[in-house]
């Protein structure tokens, strides 16, 4: 046998090593060589990372080995909805990490879910605030998801009325807001005012209800201011008010000459002489009141008792009036003495109207257009003429009128407008129904409106969806909802069941509220007024003031005060009417607000045409102030509205005593 070479005997040395070391007589496969460096991966946050070539691949952390001088790439994929921040130890940025190890290494990898910018938008104006990159595009609030380290730049636009007025929270000053998005969230406000301008205001309503004189209705404000702990300030109501501090006595008007009482079987007028008693202004219990006549005769009486067309005011004959009112009816009024023209009511009745005239605003000068009865007040309210009617078109009986309106204005100068309108007893809401309970019919545009237009006349019902869902039109008239007993006129004749004035102003109520609580509220104003003063007593006389059209008074029948030889300063269309109640609310109103200004009631009017710089319809709507003065048009005083009280209606009602 042959001696193995030397080559055999290598081979089988080789092979001895091998299956020693399978039988744990060397280290293991998986230990380190000496020149093996490990690579230690630390994270924080969701996210993984796995190494190219294999070895790692932790959430928080681990270590593999690699032979020295090995390339190691490392790549971090985050969690769903997060972000990778970036590297650490020897890697930097946040990008792929790639390392070669020489020598034992550390890398740390962070991880960030997304943070969120929060935008308000507060004050008086509006505007709109946009985000770059895109993420926040918003007017009143909104939220934006960022990756967490993303620089986030803010930028406000004011509308067109209103102006940027700075940053608050993450940031401050006017320039672009720029946001670092991290961890927790970045709540920055952005305020806007307003510019000043009658802009603002995008929806006037206004709404005269029926027959109530100022005195009548609001002399006791001062008292209410003084009960209630609002600011006192002048103001022209009556003068016994408040009680504590009285400007005057309470005013009177002579009364009939008990000597002459009313008789159905020998009537007899009120005669008014040496022994007529001082009738005292006084407080109404009764919330219902049979009606004192406020027509062109009754007025230039209460004017001046003695001389009719005398320019100077007495303000005398109120109670008489009344009395020969009621003795004239068939059949005769209970009061035949008229000693409710004297009455007054306060804040305890009229609790809703109080507390809006205080907290909003009125005005001690406030009138009627012009000295007589409701119809030829309501042609001003809308065409701010009467073209020379002194009476209703169906007494004198004219045809309609040719003077253009308010609305047709508005309708020729593309301002949205609607009339809501009261169905009557029947419930019917068609255009046809709710035009014969409109004082449209009175002009020959009406006419236009009813054929053209029918969708511009709705009920009530429309305007109270109008109002929630923002849609209202620029300009709205609501029509006094006479037919079914809420327009707050006195009672035309004795009935069990009359007019009752807190269930008016309950309705009145409903409207002024359901604006105040909804969407347009933010630029809207909702005039109330009366149309006349209602024969009822008031201690302003009427003012002068311009004629609309040089027309003069064109129906007077024969008899009536003012016809030739008995002419004076009142008989022409140059006085106002006597003061009526008028309330301003709208967010843009001043708080506790009086005005002092004289003016009528075409400065409704005024202010639209203002508002929408429209031209005047007459030479009285043309003179008339404009209305801004009742506006803070820069500060908002009433963004966030008052909670009034519900209107009590809980006051006796009845016809046949006093008071």
């Amino acid at each position: 046998m042959r001696a193995p070479s030397k080559i055999q005997l290598l081979g089988i040395a080789a092979y001895l090593a091998i299956t020693l070391s399978g039988c744990g007589g060397g280290a293991p496969e998986s230990a380190p060589k000496p020149t093996d460096f490990s690579l230690t991966v630390s994270s924080s946050g969701s996210g993984t990372v796995s190494s190219t070539p294999a070895g790692i691949n932790c959430g928080t952390t681990c270590s593999a080995s690699f032979a020295a001088g090995s390339s190691v790439t490392l790549t971090a994929t985050p969690a769903a909805g997060d972000s990778f921040s970036g590297w650490s130890g020897a890697c930097s940025g946040a990008g792929k990490c790639t390392v070669v190890l020489n020598a034992d290494t550390a890398v740390g990898a962070a991880f960030s879910a997304p943070g969120t910018v929060t935008v308000s938008a507060m004050g008086p104006g509006t505007g709109t605030v946009t985000s770059t990159p895109a993420g926040i595009n918003c007017g009143q609030s909104c939220s934006g998801t960022f990756p967490s380290g993303t620089s986030v730049t803010l930028t406000a636009t004011a509308a067109a009325n209103s102006s940027f007025a700075g940053w608050s929270g993450a940031c401050t000053g006017t320039a672009a807001c720029k946001v670092k998005v991290g961890a927790t969230a970045a709540d920055v406000t952005a305020t806007f005012k307003l510019s000043g301008s009658l802009n603002a205001i995008n929806h006037i309503i206004f709404m005269a209800q029926e027959n109530r004189s100022f005195d009548h209705y609001f002399g006791a404000l001062r008292q209410y201011w003084l009960d209630n702990n609002y600011p006192d300030q002048p103001f022209d109501g009556l003068p016994q008010f408040p009680i504590s501090a009285p400007v005057g006595p309470a005013p009177t008007n002579p009364g009939c000459d008990p000597a002459f009482p009313w008789n159905p079987n020998a009537p007899v007028d009120c005669k008014i002489n040496a022994n007529s008693p001082a009738i005292q202004s006084y407080h109404l219990i009764t919330q219902c009141l049979e009606n004192p006549s406020p027509s062109w005769n009754e007025s230039h009486v209460d004017f001046n008792l003695m001389n009719h067309v005398s320019g100077t005011a007495t303000l005398d004959g109120f109670v008489w009036t009344a009395a020969h009112d009621a003795r004239n009816q068939v059949p005769a009024l209970f009061d035949t003495n008229g000693v409710r023209a004297m009455g007054y009511y306060d804040g305890s009745d009229l609790n809703y109207y109080y507390f809006m005239a205080s907290n909003f605003a009125t005005s001690d000068r406030w009138f009627s257009p012009v000295m007589s009865r409701t119809p030829p007040n309501r042609m001003y309210l809308l065409a701010a003429t009467s073209h020379g009617h002194a009476y209703g078109l169906n007494t004198s009986g004219s045809t309609q009128l040719p003077d253009p309106i308010i609305f047709q204005l508005l309708q020729q100068h593309g301002i949205s407008w609607k009339i809501y309108v009261h169905p009557d007893a029947s419930g019917c809401t068609t255009a046809q129904c709710l035009y014969k309970q409109s004082y449209i019919q009175n002009f020959l545009y009406g006419n236009t409106i009813l054929q053209n237009f029918p969708q511009n006349i709705q009920p009530i019902s429309q305007y109270l969806t109008d109002v929630q869902s923002g849609s209202l039109p620029q300009v709205a008239m609501i029509e006094p909802a006479s037919l079914v007993s809420l327009d707050e006129h006195p009672s035309d004749i004795d009935v069990p069941n009359p007019p009752n004035i807190q269930k008016g102003a309950q309705y009145v109520q409903s409207l002024i509220d359901a604006l105040m609580l909804s969407p347009s509220w933010k630029d809207s104003a909702f005039i109330l007024t009366f149309d006349e003063f209602g024969g009822f007593y008031d201690h302003v006389p009427p003012q002068p003031a311009v004629s609309p059209d040089d027309i003069p008074p064109t129906d007077l029948q024969p008899g009536d005060i003012c016809t030739p030889p008995n002419t004076g300063p009142t008989c022409d269309f140059v006085y106002t009417g006597y003061r009526v109640p008028l309330i301003v609310v709208s967010p843009f109103t001043k708080k506790n607000y009086v005005s002092h200004t004289v003016a009528d009631y075409t400065a409704i009017l005024k202010f639209i045409e203002t508002r929408f710089k429209l031209p005047s319809l007459t030479k009285r709507d043309a003179v008339q102030m404009d209305m801004t003065e009742f506006f803070d048009l820069v500060n908002m005083p009433w963004q966030i509205p008052p909670v009034p009280p519900q209107q009590s209606t809980s006051g006796a009602c009845y016809l046949n005593r006093l008071p």
